[in-house]
Parts: C-alpha cells; structure tokens; sequence
C-alpha cells in the first residue's frame, strides 16, 4: 500500500479525509451521501455508510457497491469522488453538479479528476464494466466523445494523497 494504511481515518490537518469529502459533497449540494469503506470501517457523520467486504479487490468493487446500492433509490444520478483528494471544495463539486449532461468529469490543468457524475441510464453498463483498481476510467474512456468536462482549476488545489505526508 503507498499510503500506508486506510486513506478515510487519516488526518489531514485536523480533520479525517472521509469527513472532509463527505463535507464537500454536501456542500456542493448533495442531498444523501453515501461512503463505502472497507479496509477501515468506522461512523461518518452525514453520510451512510456502506461496507465492502471486498475491497481488497480494487476500487471498482466499491465503485459497485454505492452504485448496487443507488439503483435503489430514487436518484436520477449519482456524484463519485474519492476521499484522497483534500484540496476538492464544495464549489468545486457544485460546479459540476450544475451541469445537466448524462456523463461529466471534473478537470484539473486539463487532466480527468474527481467528482464524476453519472446519469442513472449509465449506471448498469458502468456497473458491468468495473474491473481491478481502475474505477470508472475505462467507462470513462469509451464514452469520452459523451463526456461533459468540467475544468475545477480555480475551485481545487488538484492535490492527490497518493502518500502520507512527510
């Protein structure tokens, strides 16, 4: 593991990365919010939590297990981020939410980032598409002619915590 352990329990300058995610989301307007945890478990306040008891497996299983869970909802789509990317704002995510396009993915200096926005007709071919540890980004991919991109470069640092900071 390059982090060293669960990203979501970790501190960043006072404030657990689940908890600063879920506060975006929020924030940038989503109504219910639900995180999937697996290598660590633990309450979140604000949002439901979800297990995956596979997450060893890659990011796509938990990527499955919020879009099993959403296909029973009565959501129109769903908004994907992850919980390592500390320098994502509310605004960021509100910007993205306002558009009204079927598949739209935040940009960073140009670069595909999160949040990710998927409309409810994508979410069975997506589910059927999740392999290993690569998410949504061979879905993303194939459909990239459909793909609204949302550049977030004044509302985002872009900042990755692929690693524990030194």
């Amino acid at each position: 593991m390059r982090f060293g352990g669960p990203k979501a329990p970790y501190l960043y300058r006072g404030e657990r990365l689940v908890d600063l995610a879920v506060g975006n989301l929020r924030e940038g307007g989503c109504d219910r919010v639900l995180v999937v945890l697996g290598a660590w478990v633990g309450e979140v306040d604000g949002a439901e939590v979800l297990h995956n008891p596979n997450w060893q497996n890659g990011l796509s299983t938990s990527l499955g297990v919020a879009l099993d869970e959403a296909v029973n909802s009565n959501a129109d789509r769903i908004c994907v981020t992850l919980v390592d990317l500390p320098g994502l704002t509310g605004a960021a995510v509100s910007k993205v939410l306002a558009d009204e396009s079927d598949l739209i993915q935040a940009t960073y200096r140009e670069s595909p980032t999160h949040p990710v926005v998927f409309a409810r007709s994508h979410w069975a071919p997506l589910r059927l598409s999740l392999s290993g540890d690569s998410g949504a980004r061979e879905y993303l991919k194939r459909n990239e002619k459909i793909v609204a991109k949302i550049p977030i470069d004044d509302l985002s640092d872009g900042q990755d915590l692929d690693f524990q900071p030194i």
